[in-house]
């Protein structure tokens, strides 16, 4: 595979922050309602945003930052639809992880600061793949 530099670094930021996100799931020590539930949604937000800058390297990445916002964001509201076939892919773990269960308005505030910090991120990853 002929990876660009950037693509690599973004491969190495998804391999730090895809551990990180479903460890917060996993946490259960001081502040575990909070991790579990907020900062889990913040990597959320970080990991998808990653994913779509490494399928779409020439993405601006203040565009994809705003794009995960909106997809997060409608999936939040989503949340609070109960059809069948929703609630059929909620019954699994990975459902439960990508399509959430509980409609919550402080979420949007997380999404938000994902969507800031993968910008930054993304922002980063460019200006060191472009140094020689």
């Amino acid at each position: 595979m002929n990876f660009s530099k950037q693509q690599w670094w973004t491969i190495a930021s998804l391999i730090l922050i895809t551990p990180l996100g479903f460890l917060t799931k996993a946490y259960h020590g001081v502040g575990a309602h909070w991790v579990n539930d907020s900062l889990s949604g913040l990597l959320y937000v970080v990991f998808w945003c990653l994913v779509v800058y490494l399928l779409f390297p020439r993405y601006s990445v203040k565009n994809i930052a705003i794009g995960v916002f909106v997809v997060t964001s409608v999936l939040e509201v989503a949340q609070l639809w109960h059809p069948a076939f929703l609630e059929y892919l909620r019954s699994f773990y990975l459902g439960r992880v990508l399509l959430g269960t509980t409609f919550v308005w402080s979420d949007f505030v997380y999404y938000a600061l994902g969507s800031l910090l993968a910008f930054l991120w993304m922002q980063r990853v460019a200006n060191r793949s472009t140094k020689k």
